[in-house]
């Protein structure tokens, strides 16, 4: 079965599979009124710019990199257009397509119209084409040094409010996978969680919750339990053996990851092991030669460095 995430199950990304029209002009027509305020005016260019005066514009990359965002563009000339007085509309020309790779120079889009509309479109343009695609840089860095292992790379929920759909869709253009989107979609029982669990009753506790997770509707994506030692391990793998898709190893030492794969294979080879923790371009290669299925790393959306992209009248 095809990924309804993805173009024709599999290659660049779908965005509607992310987020839906109707929630991504509700976020573009916020920043929009955050940049140009109630009235919907750019006071320099409406004192400098005749408003019949069109241009065209190119964004070019800085650096090399991964792109996302490019899809955004039609939408947000779509949400500023509605707001231009007596000019001509925003339009998007060619350009990249997101999860291509660009070089230092490549044209990423170019922009025809209202020199004072792609003037007001462009900093919120490039705000989010620069955060998206240094998302998606970041993912691919950590993807090409995992590459040839059976080690996937995930994010996490460590996303900036109100982005995260976003910067979900930024992952996959890197080539990463998707964790669980919300509290709402998945069970991921953490230590928070287990620290209510009284001692000794950790397998009930979680087979009765397998049990109750089987009558919800719709199912939740996949079960997950965290555990920070191999006792804990033993324990979860011995008593749940049915139900538990994903074991996290939050963070483990290399040696103690090793021992974690080994004790999978033997109790229950149908589980998932998850690396969590510490995790950097440094160390990444090292984690997934253990034999890990999945590793998380938060820095991928909280911590990526934006990719330089530029926009300039030509």
């Amino acid at each position: 079965m095809s990924n309804p995430l993805f173009q024709n199950g599999a290659g660049w990304p779908r965005l509607e599979g992310f987020v839906s029209p109707t929630q991504l002009r509700e976020l573009i027509a916020r920043a929009r009124e955050e940049d140009l305020g109630p009235r919907g005016v750019d006071v320099t260019s409406e004192q400098l710019i005749p408003a019949g005066h069109s241009c065209e514009a190119v964004v070019r990359a800085r650096q090399p990199g991964r792109l996302a965002g490019v899809a955004l563009l039609a939408a947000i000339v779509e949400v500023y257009n509605t707001a231009l007085r007596g000019s001509p509309p925003v339009e998007v020309r060619g350009g990249a397509q997101d999860g291509q790779a660009v070089e230092m120079g490549g044209v990423v889009a170019r922009l025809t119209g209202s020199m004072r509309g792609v003037l007001a479109v462009e900093r919120v343009a490039l705000n989010f084409l620069t955060h998206l695609s240094g998302v998606a840089t970041l993912t691919h860095r950590f993807v090409q040094a995992v590459a040839g292992t059976r080690a996937k790379i995930y994010d996490t929920r460590k996303t900036l409010p109100g982005l995260r759909a976003l910067e979900k869709y930024a992952v996959a253009c890197g080539g990463g996978h998707n964790h669980r989107f919300g509290l709402y979609d998945a069970v991921l029982v953490k230590d928070n969680h287990i620290a209510q669990v009284a001692p000794g009753q950790l397998g009930q506790a979680l087979q009765e919750l397998v049990k109750k997770v089987g009558g919800l509707s719709p199912p939740p994506a996949f079960i997950e339990v965290e555990v920070d030692s191999l006792d804990q391990l033993e324990r979860v793998l011995e008593d749940v053996p049915a139900g538990i898709d994903v074991v996290l190893l939050d963070n483990m030492p290399l040696d103690q990851i090793q021992e974690a794969v080994e004790i999978r294979y033997l109790l229950a080879p149908h589980v998932q092991l998850e690396a969590s923790g510490g995790v950097t371009l440094q160390n990444v290669r090292q984690i997934a030669l253990t034999g890990v299925d999945r590793i998380s790393v938060g820095a991928i959306t909280h911590s990526a460095p934006a990719l330089d992209l530029g926009l300039d009248i030509v």
